[in-house]
Parts: structure tokens; C-alpha cells; sequence
């Protein structure tokens, strides 16, 4: 669910406060999934205007984002999505779920009103790179899309970096729940495969850690999902970051 854009995406940024990061020469694709239709156009008509960014397309729900990317071919994807988090049909963090295994190249920024603790453990979890709150000036977002695109960086707004902090230190604090307590009914093969979903990994990367294949990474899955009663990898590693399983 979206809100009317800060007013400060009404004024374009001064290209001296990005330009400066740039260091390749190539265009940057964007898309923009927001269920409020001011928000996304109002955010891509300025998108629209810098130099060096192309908005790729928008899109009102997760679904509807999925579909369009579906029909695209890899030249014309979005490398970085602005993605909002509460919306119908389907949500930001499904549609980033979905997404990151499908199209594992494309960077994930979500874009939210949402400050809460379990929205932020989601969305990474989910594989988000980057986390902002929508009182962000536009400036600051085309920083954040430059940071993870030509640094590999995980761009949050500051409440939200200090959350993480925070939340990282609790964690930290706590101790790690016993390997015979971690979802007992898992197999040893299923958890060393949640764990390496805790751990950020799609599913080419974990076949080839664990010397299996794609195919059989996918089964096992399936009946983790079905094990822990939940429907996708977000909400698999959010039960496993909240029990601290690992």
C-alpha cells in the first residue's frame, strides 16, 4: 500500500551528486512497482529525465510485475526494481521471493512506508539488497541505485540501517538454538538447504554446494515448505531468523 511521494521527488538532483560514482558508461534499467499509480508515475516521470537511467516499466502489484518480466527479453529487463512492499494481488516481498530465483541478476530495492522489524528480516531475507522508506529524497534513491549497481552495496535508509544494527546485535546476543532443535522434522539434507537459503543463496549456487541438482534443490524445498507450513522462501527463512535456527 503506497503513500503520496515525499515532495521531494518533485525537485531533480543535481547530476554533480551522483556522477561522481558512476563508473561504467552504460545505462541503468529500472522498474517501478508501486499499487498507488501517483507514486509510480509521479517516481518514473523523474527517473525518466536523469541521464544515464531508462525506466523500463511499472508495474501496479507483484504479479503483475512478474508477468511483464516474463514477457521481456534479457536485453530489455530492468536491472534494478524499486519495489513497494504492501500491495494486492501480490505483495513486495512475494514478487522479490519469486523474482530472485527467476532472475537472479536483477537487483532488488525496496521502497516502502514500512519501518517494522519483521517487514525488514522479510524483505532481505526474501532478496532484497537494499531497504528505503519513501520520505527519501530522490536524490538519495538514484544514490542508492548507483551504490548497488556499480558497488555491489546494501543501501538503507538511516532508521532503517540502525533497525538492522540492532537487530543484528540481538541476534548476536542470543544464543544459537542446539543443531538436534532446528526443526526437528527437517532431514539433515533439508537443513543444510534452508540454511543456505538463511544465507542468501539462489538455487544454482546451493546445487552447487551441496554437489546435487537444480532439480533435486527444488524438491527438497518443496518439502520444506510444506514441513514448516509456510508458501515461500521469505517466509521459510524469516521462521528460521525468528526461532535463530542458525
Amino acid at each position: 500500500m503506497g503513500v503520496t511521494i515525499n515532495t521531494a521527488y518533485a525537485a531533480l538532483p543535481e547530476t554533480s551528486i551522483y556522477a561522481n560514482l558512476r563508473t561504467t558508461e552504460r545505462m541503468i534499467r529500472i522498474a517501478i512497482v508501486d499499487d498507488k499509480a501517483g507514486n509510480r508515475n509521479s517516481l518514473a516521470e523523474k527517473m525518466g529525465q536523469l541521464p544515464d537511467f531508462e525506466v523500463c516499466f511499472t508495474a501496479a502489484d507483484g504479479a503483475e510485475f512478474l508477468q511483464e518480466m516474463a514477457l521481456r527479453p534479457v536485453a530489455r529487463r530492468p536491472l534494478v526494481v524499486l519495489m513497494d512492499l504492501d500491495m494486492p494481488v501480490m505483495n513486495g516481498i512475494e514478487a522479490i521471493s519469486r523474482a530472485h530465483e527467476l532472475y537472479p541478476e536483477v537487483h532488488f530495492l525496496v521502497l516502502t512506508v514500512f519501518d517494522e522489524d519483521d517487514k525488514i528480516f522479510e524483505a532481505i531475507a526474501a532478496g532484497a539488497l537494499g531497504y528505503l522508506l519513501k520520505d527519501e529524497s530522490l536524490g538519495s534513491v538514484v544514490q542508492a541505485i548507483i551504490q548497488v549497481v556499480e558497488f555491489g552495496g546494501a543501501p538503507m535508509s538511516p532508521r532503517i540501517a540502525r533497525k538492522a544494527l540492532q537487530l543484528l546485535t540481538k541476534s548476536r546476543q542470543s544464543a544459537t538454538v542446539p543443531a538436534s532443535e532446528v526443526a526437528p522434522e527437517l532431514s539433515t539434507r533439508e537443513t543444510e538447504i534452508l540454511k543456505s537459503l538463511v544465507n542468501g543463496l539462489d538455487y544454482k549456487a546451493i546445487a552447487e554446494l551441496l554437489f546435487i541438482s537444480p532439480h533435486t534443490v527444488r524438491k527438497h524445498i518443496a518439502n520444506i515448505y510444506e514441513k514448516l507450513h509456510v508458501t515461500n522462501r521469505a517466509q521459510a527463512v524469516g521462521l528460521a531468523l525468528r526461532k535463530r535456527w542458525f
